[in-house]
């Protein structure tokens, strides 16, 4: 009778274990998921970016689905590929759709869309330069700092893909401190990484490298392959510029 109520007692304690184990593993998912739906509306990209937009945020043991509406196509993968790169997130559920009727591709403003985006990805470029399109010929109006300015926001811009030609007549007036957005340090390793891969679709001369991204408090390693050294060159280029990128180390193998 004694042993009996002894094993009794044991698969009590047994049991009531079980049991508390299983509540803190259950209160423990459910903090983590609490933590990657907040640090996800706080990134860089989620509060700059992404703030017109309606996205609702939902992490289930580390699986997080993404719901609601968009303003942007390219929103859409901005979205997933933030919150994927955040701690604890294991794969990320993208439903998000476009809200309202979305520029035809290749169209005069479908090509003005991913203008502005682009401007608005590097630091070194105004963000408020006026853009217009026709027949995928820009004109660009507005101020540049300097020269320099000048000339690379026409590079970026014929970089842009349907851009068929480009006229700049922005004005350079030279400026101790610019009005361009800077974040610096501010900006997560997060969002930074989500842009760089953004940044590399829009140009022309970097879709079609196949890269690797790790960031790390703003310092950017990037592998994998390019065909030339001026198209290793052009990918470090696209990147330091980015906002929040510290430094560029680019470890591309040239074949």
């Amino acid at each position: 009778m004694q042993k009996k109520y002894c094993y009794t007692l044991i698969f009590g304690v047994v049991a009531l274990l079980m049991l508390t184990t299983g509540a803190l593993f259950a209160s423990d998912a459910s903090e983590m998921d609490r933590r990657i739906e907040d640090n996800a509306k706080k990134t860089w990209v989620f509060c700059t970016y992404l703030k017109g937009d309606d996205i609702r945020i939902n992490s289930n043991s580390g699986v997080v689905t993404l719901t609601g509406t968009v303003e942007e196509e390219s929103h859409l993968m901005l979205a997933a590929d933030t919150v994927a790169d955040l701690p604890g997130v294991k794969s990320v559920d993208n439903q998000l759709v476009i809200k309202g009727d979305y520029p035809a591709k290749g169209s005069d403003a479908w090509i003005h869309r991913k203008i502005k985006i682009m401007l608005s990805l590097h630091r070194n470029l105004n963000e408020n330069t006026e853009v217009f399109v026709k027949d995928g010929r820009v004109t660009l109006k507005g101020e540049a700092s300097s020269q320099a300015e000048k000339g690379l926001t026409t590079d970026y811009v014929k970089d842009v893909e349907g851009v068929k030609d480009v006229n700049n007549e922005m004005t350079v007036v030279p400026r101790q401190h610019k009005k361009h957005r800077s974040f610096g340090a501010t900006v997560d390793d997060a969002s930074i990484k989500s842009q760089i891969k953004w940044a590399l679709l829009f140009h022309r001369g970097t879709n079609a490298f196949t890269t690797h991204i790790t960031v790390r408090r703003g310092v950017v390693t990037v592998t994998g392959t390019a065909g030339t050294l001026a198209e290793k060159e052009l990918v470090s280029r696209r990147i330091e510029d980015i906002h929040g990128v510290v430094k560029v180390d680019n470890q591309m193998i040239v074949r």
